[in-house]
Parts: C-alpha cells; structure tokens; sequence
C-alpha cells in the first residue's frame, strides 16, 4: 500500500528546510565571525596580565628602573601576542606601558579595521554590519606596587 502527502503539503519541506536553514546560517554566521574578534581580546588580556607580572620582577635597584619595568612589561606582552599571524597587520606598538613610581600599566589597543581582510563582515538589511565592533579591541592590566 503506497502512501502519499496530500497535494496541500508536497512543498511544506522545502519550506522548512529553507526556514531552518536560514536560522542554522545566522547562528554559525555568528558563532564564526564573534570568534576571532573574542580569541583576540582574551589573548589581549592574558599578555597585558603576563607583561605586568613581568614587569614587576624587574630589581628596583637597576639604572632607569621606571624605563627597564616598561621595556621588560611591554617585551613580555608582545612576546605572548607572537602567535598572531601577519594576515592580521598587528604591530608591536599596539602594546603600550606606563609606570608612574607606584602603578605598572600595560595596554594592547588593536584597530579592528585590521581584521576586514581576514574576518568576513556581511551586512545585513535592518540590522547593519555583522559582526559589530568597536573602533579598538583593547585590553588593560595594571598593578601597584
């Protein structure tokens, strides 16, 4: 006994399909593309932290010490950020460091314009350009001591 759809459903899985296909795009769109810009700021974070807990093992009794805690902070956060490949135009004088006597600060300020040529942006009607970020993926780690 061979079972047919009535002539009213033969189109409804093409239509389903269509329909869950689009929302399974926008989810692993999404996942892909707020990836990367995250893999980036948690790398950021981890290389400031790191070229502040460098910094301050620097001997307070060495000649330009306040220079020296800077070099070595700023040395040591780059020093993590080596893995990021030359596709995503980062330079070394993105980090930056301070130290006024008392406080270590590092900083790591990426444009994320550099990413147009790696990470794929879609625009999207009504919602705009995905995936949305800000001027500058940046990261900072202070300490006193």
């Amino acid at each position: 006994m061979k079972t047919s759809l009535p002539s009213k459903q033969k189109g409804v899985a093409a239509i389903e399909f269509a329909v869950v296909f689009v929302i399974f795009f926008a989810v692993f769109y999404g996942m892909v593309s707020y990836s990367l810009p995250l893999l980036l700021l948690q790398s950021f974070n981890q290389a400031a932290a790191q070229g502040v807990r460098i910094g301050v093992g620097v001997d307070p009794s060495a000649q330009n010490y306040a220079t020296l805690v800077q070099n070595t902070a700023v040395a040591a956060a780059q020093a993590n950020l080596g893995w990021i490949p030359p596709a995503f135009k980062f330079d070394p004088n993105y980090v930056t460091s301070t130290y006024n006597g008392s406080v270590l600060t590092v900083q790591v300020s990426y444009p994320s314009v550099n990413l147009k040529g790696v990470l794929p942006f879609m625009v999207l009607p009504g919602i705009g350009t995905v995936p949305q970020l800000p001027v500058n993926l940046s990261a900072k780690s202070s300490l006193q001591f």
